[in-house]
Parts: structure tokens; sequence; C-alpha cells
């Protein structure tokens, strides 16, 4: 977190020793709006750390969209989703689609994950 001073004359911005927001889960959405000052219309994510993230998104007014990249090629890229340890997708598999969120899979909608 950091603050604007003037100190002496002289604007300065000091930086606190303090958490400003937590980048996953219920902070996500704390950190977009601190950062743009609304609820955008479209989100992305891969994770169930990004599923607040496309609720507080899509859950807006108008038209929204949100996507879920599900990283499921372990032959060319990470695999994970439901059981893994780390970058876990449980969640967002189950309700996303109730939801009206895309799941693009990287192993059956992707030709290629990285370029030559």
């Amino acid at each position: 977190m950091s603050r604007y001073e003037d100190k002496d004359g002289k604007p300065s911005i000091v930086r606190l020793p303090e958490v400003d927001f937590i980048d996953d889960g219920p902070g996500k959405p704390i950190g977009i709006y601190g950062h743009i000052g609304r609820r955008p219309i479209a989100a992305f994510g891969n994770s169930d750390g990004d599923f607040q993230m496309l609720e507080w998104t899509t859950s807006g007014p108008g038209r929204t969209f949100g996507l879920i990249v599900h990283h499921d090629d372990a032959e060319r890229e990470y695999a994970y989703d439901r059981n893994s340890h780390f970058g876990k997708l449980d969640r967002g598999l189950t309700e996303g689609p109730k939801r009206g969120w895309n799941i693009v899979s990287m192993k059956n909608d992707w030709n290629k994950v990285y370029p030559q």
C-alpha cells in the first residue's frame, strides 16, 4: 500500500508496510475496482482463484463475458484442474457453465499452445 505525501513542499509517494490487496480469490475484484474504478464487462481466468473476479464481472448489468482457460494439455503445456495442488480449477468447471461462462480446453480447442 502506498500513500501520497507532501513533505516540505515536495510531493512524494511513500510505500507503507501494509498489503493493499491480495490478487487472488475475493481480492481480485477489489484490485480491479481499485485500478479501473468500475466493474469490467469481460473477465478471463484459469483457476478457482479467478472465480470471484468472473462472478463479479458477469453479474453486472448489460452484456458481459466470462471465460475460463482449462489447462488440460499435459503434452504441450502443464495440465492442472480439479485435483491439482496449485492452480486448482474445480469450482469453475462445475459452476462456470451454469453461469454462462465459456470453458476453453487447451487440449481440444487450441491448435498451438506455443509457437515454434
